[in-house]
């Protein structure tokens, strides 16, 4: 019996895979179902999940449409999301384990660390935690998780190819209040290191601020990927 599914969108993560791949074998041998889904990787990402994983999926690039595809695709009532760059500690597999025999629907995240270079990464990770408390609102960097049958009533990620995380919350908090995991994954901070602590801090929050006025994802992954 499958305890839980846990989604990995990747696109060109082999130097992650090795590592995440590994750790997760733990509580794939407790009954949790991993599924890999690559989203056009011309690296070695498929050769290095295809002995560590029990699904191996392709879907169109995005992670909208790769979670989607994972969670299509999953034998768990159970749906955990996560990133290639993110960890989990001890205490987050345990709690992921409590939750994937809870007989109650629920959904929310994890409180998230981010291990980087600059001194100032821990409070970016507290503002993050903090804020998700008080809107409601998950990021994919906080392992969102939800019961099969809340993905079902509100039809999956949207179909976006950015903010798939927020719209998703919003949906999901009209059903339920989302639950707060206090146990910790480590995120990578490579984005701040690569492009520079103010420069992403910035773009982060403009991000955020200009899809509450309106602007649609569309038009904002230009920007975040430019």
């Amino acid at each position: 019996m499958v305890a839980a599914s846990i989604i990995i969108p990747v696109r060109n993560e082999a130097r992650q895979l090795p590592e995440l791949l590994a750790g997760l074998q733990r509580l794939r041998n407790q009954g949790c179902e991993l599924i890999l889904v690559d989203g056009g990787s011309t690296d070695a990402s498929l050769d290095l999940a295809r002995e560590q994983v029990d699904q191996l999926l392709t879907s169109p690039r995005g992670r909208a449409w790769q979670m989607n595809t994972g969670a299509q695709a999953a034998q768990g009532e159970w749906l955990f999301f996560l990133h290639a760059d993110t960890r989990l500690t001890p205490a987050a597999e345990a709690r992921l384990m409590q939750l994937a025999t809870s007989p109650t629907p629920a959904w929310g995240r994890f409180d998230v660390v981010i291990q980087g270079r600059h001194p100032l990464l821990f409070l970016v990770a507290g503002l993050m935690n903090a804020r998700s408390r008080l809107t409601g609102i998950a990021t994919g960097d906080q392992l969102m998780f939800m019961h099969s049958s809340l993905y079902q009533a509100v039809g999956g990620f949207p179909d976006q190819p950015l903010m798939e995380d927020v719209e998703i919350s919003k949906r999901l908090k009209k059903l339920r209040k989302p639950l707060s995991c206090q146990e910790k994954v480590i995120t990578s901070g490579r984005r701040w290191d690569e492009q520079g602590f103010w420069r992403t801090v910035g773009l982060m929050w403009s991000l955020r601020w200009r899809y509450w006025r309106g602007v649609s994802a569309q038009q904002l992954v230009k920007d975040y990927y430019s």
